[in-house]
């Protein structure tokens, strides 16, 4: 599952994936929809000058797919090493197994039932591909096995679905937790001050500059709406479902579910404090 909830920051332009930064190239993923904005981004990832490429969320089990991301690496000249995932969703890891398998190597992730091979990731991990290597941040709160990766030489973070090109991520609990997510984009904001992070690629929606003010609105949104749902229920309704109504009345409807999921977490969080 993926999912925004509202317009908060990124260009309304359509996105069509490509050329980010010498490192990073998006491969859009033919799989549109209120919840994945114009599709999965698919990132391929290598140093210039390297032979060596490793992918971040195949996307959808999709022949099609799979041959764009090829062609990528064939127009670069690289050699795909591994396969990895920000996370376990349906929209982000349903083709690595059969993405990974044709490439013959192996898939990482933090959860262990999305991994192919012995190598998972956690927190902390680097993964090295030939002279150059890509740091694991955990980043949990979207979901319990979010991770996201910095490209130290590139200056880029990938975010998955922690952070969104256009609109905010869901929360989704309870796989996903408030507490986790808002400490997750707090720790991301200080990675972007103190590593210089000069852009945010994103798993669905466009490329995203000023990570740091990004990170900003995103937690002063988390703070306005949770807010708002405090006093909601100050009024006497607790019903997710008529929070949801009240809170993001503004939102359409096709989302909604999504908003839901939010705002059971936003009722854990308070319930817990």
């Amino acid at each position: 599952m993926s999912g925004h909830v509202l317009p908060l920051v990124g260009s309304a332009e359509p996105w069509s994936g490509g050329v980010a930064s010498p490192w990073a190239t998006c491969i859009l993923a033919p799989n549109p929809s209120p919840w994945t904005l114009d599709g999965t981004n698919t990132w391929l990832l290598a140093a210039p000058g390297s032979s060596v490429a490793a992918v971040v969320d195949p996307g959808p089990d999709d022949e099609g797919h799979f041959g764009a991301i090829s062609r990528a690496a064939q127009e670069r000249g690289l050699r795909i090493s591994t396969v990895l995932l920000t996370h376990g969703h349906v929209d982000h890891a349903e083709g690595a197994r059969s993405l990974a398998e044709s490439l013959r190597v192996g898939v990482r992730a933090l959860d262990p039932e999305h991994r192919l091979g012995g190598e998972g990731l956690t927190d902390g991990d680097v993964v090295r591909l030939g002279d150059w290597h890509i740091d694991v941040v955990g980043t949990p709160g979207h979901s319990y096995d979010s991770v996201s990766f910095h490209v130290p030489g590139d200056g880029s973070l990938l975010t998955g679905d922690t952070v969104l090109g256009r609109g905010t991520s869901l929360v989704a609990w309870p796989d996903g937790t408030l507490g986790d997510y808002l400490a997750s984009l707090h720790r991301l904001r200080d990675l972007a001050a103190e590593a210089a992070v000069s852009r945010l690629l994103p798993g669905h929606g466009p490329v995203l500059a000023d990570p740091a003010n990004v990170l900003d609105a995103y937690l002063e949104h988390r703070r306005a709406r949770l807010a708002e749902v405090e006093a909601v229920v100050a009024s006497g309704v607790t019903d997710a479902a008529e929070i949801v109504s009240v809170v993001y009345a503004d939102v359409p409807r096709e989302v909604w579910p999504a908003a839901e999921l939010t705002v059971r977490a936003q009722l854990a969080y308070l319930d817990a404090r």
